[in-house]
């Protein structure tokens, strides 16, 4: 039997855990994964572009356990009805293939995101930063403050995105969150006085939602936004001006913000920082960027840290996945004799 985690059982495990501490309690998993960096199998996750969005699978493993995730990204579903990313996510059993976790991970991606962008900030933001700057109102919004609260103990969001609902949204959320919520005039007022920007726009474009006149020294930018060929949110001189941290090189030169800087720009792949072999943030003054496009490790620690949360808990169930005959070379037995004469 495999255990399954559907959407009505993840949003019970989460209304009843609270988000920031499951946020809090993944970036732990994320560490302990990204130290362990070179234990697991990695590559570029396998896209299918079309006019309409992109489908994604991402798989890893660490010799253990395989784990992959389904994902979409189609920018224009919510003027239709649909959200923009929905996923869902597999563990298997490395010894005999079997699958022995499945999760939605529409909502897990959210936490996910949030949590890899508070542990990427946990070494390359100020210490003391306490004010985040939000460029983009969408579904990770929330997620996202929940994120660096977490990591950083941030207190007040300055939000700006051109949908003034969505910023009332975000408004309307976190403000019984205990977080001092600001609805910016411009993302020019938005970044002004942060110590962290976020931005989390949408739109499958060659963007510029920022701009390097607005990136004050001492910023730590997290671009969560561009995430696969011809999407990006940076101006280009703001990646000369920093330091950019990546998650996979191979993955990020093809799909994120430095899709747009020549192959020979530099780069670190922060499984670095982790292990001691490159510093992070080095003075007050740094400019630090996380060009963040996603990665499948990340992915692996969020179901493992669900399967881990969940277990001896009603949030799950059992399901009867795989076929399992008396006689493993008979298959064909479970149907044969059902199936009828002539």
């Amino acid at each position: 039997m495999t255990r399954f985690v559907d959407v009505k059982n993840m949003v019970r495990w989460v209304s009843t855990t609270g988000p920031e501490r499951i946020i809090r309690g993944m970036i732990e998993y994320v560490e302990a994964d990204f130290a362990r960096w070179n234990s697991f199998d990695k590559s570029p996750r396998v896209a299918s572009h079309t006019p309409f969005g992109v489908i994604e699978l991402m798989p890893t493993s660490d010799g253990e356990t395989y784990a992959f995730k389904y994902v979409n990204g189609h920018p224009s579903n919510p003027a239709r009805g649909f959200q923009t990313v929905t996923a869902f996510g597999v563990l298997a059993d490395v010894h005999n293939g079997y699958p022995t976790f499945l999760a939605e991970m529409t909502l897990l991606t959210a936490l996910r995101t949030a949590a890899t962008s508070g542990f990427f900030a946990k070494y390359l933001a100020r210490p003391d930063s306490r004010t985040l700057a939000l460029i983009g109102a969408g579904s990770q919004a929330e997620f996202q403050a929940l994120g660096m609260r977490a990591a950083l103990g941030i207190e007040q969001v300055r939000l700006w995105d051109t949908d003034p609902a969505a910023m009332e949204k975000v408004a309307r959320n976190l403000t019984p969150l205990g977080f001092d919520v600001v609805i910016a005039a411009s993302a020019a007022d938005a970044v002004d006085g942060a110590d962290v920007i976020t931005t989390c726009t949408a739109d499958k474009a060659l963007a510029t939602v920022l701009t390097s006149d607005l990136v004050a020294p001492g910023v730590h930018l997290n671009a969560i936004g561009g995430d696969c060929p011809g999407k990006t949110e940076l101006d280009p001189a703001i990646l000369e001006r920093g330091d950019v941290f990546i998650e996979f090189e191979a993955q990020t030169r093809i799909e994120g913000e430095i899709q747009q800087m020549s192959p020979a720009f530099p780069v670190t792949e922060f499984w670095r920082v982790v292990t001691g072999e490159h510093p992070g943030r080095t003075s007050p003054e740094q400019i630090t960027i996380f060009d963040s496009v996603g990665f499948a490790i990340e992915d692996f620690s969020a179901l493992r840290y669900l399967r881990d949360a969940v277990d001896g808990t009603e949030f799950f169930e059992e399901i009867d996945l795989v076929a399992s005959p008396e006689d493993p070379k008979d298959l064909f037995g479970l149907v044969g004799q059902l199936s009828p004469v002539g």
